[in-house]
């Protein structure tokens, strides 16, 4: 698979938000000194959050790639007036219009790459 890196307007997925503040959290409450039925239930609570935390950022990746699969979709409509361009069309400007659509899905193929690499690397992090 292709490293979101060689894709040119995307870069390495960040460490979403939540994902950091659960990362403090934790980091704090490391350095409490805390009985250990106590430690324990805080660290299974902790690790169910965290799990859940994971779910929906997955979903959300995927929810954005489908997304931009739809826009890429109706786009894919418009550019079927290609097929009825003739080489010296009378207006010019349609030549522009559509190289636009065609940078357009090129700008969310990207986008899309990038949501996707985000969930490969959430699931990389935590394969459940």
């Amino acid at each position: 698979m292709i490293p979101a890196t060689h894709f040119p307007h995307a870069s390495a997925p960040e460490e979403p938000r939540d994902a950091a503040v659960i990362r403090r959290i934790r980091t704090v409450i490391d350095s409490v000194e805390l009985d250990c039925e106590c430690r324990a239930r805080l660290d299974d609570a902790l690790a169910r959050f965290g799990a859940l935390e994971q779910q929906r950022m997955r979903r959300q990746q995927l929810t954005l790639a489908r997304q931009h699969r739809e826009r890429i979709k109706a786009i894919l409509d418009f550019l079927q007036e290609v097929d009825h361009l003739m080489v010296n069309e009378p207006d010019g400007s349609v030549y522009g219009e559509l190289a636009l659509l065609f940078e357009e899905i090129s700008v969310i193929a990207t986008e899309g790459a990038v949501a996707m690499h985000g969930l490969e690397a959430l699931r990389a992090e935590n394969p459940r």
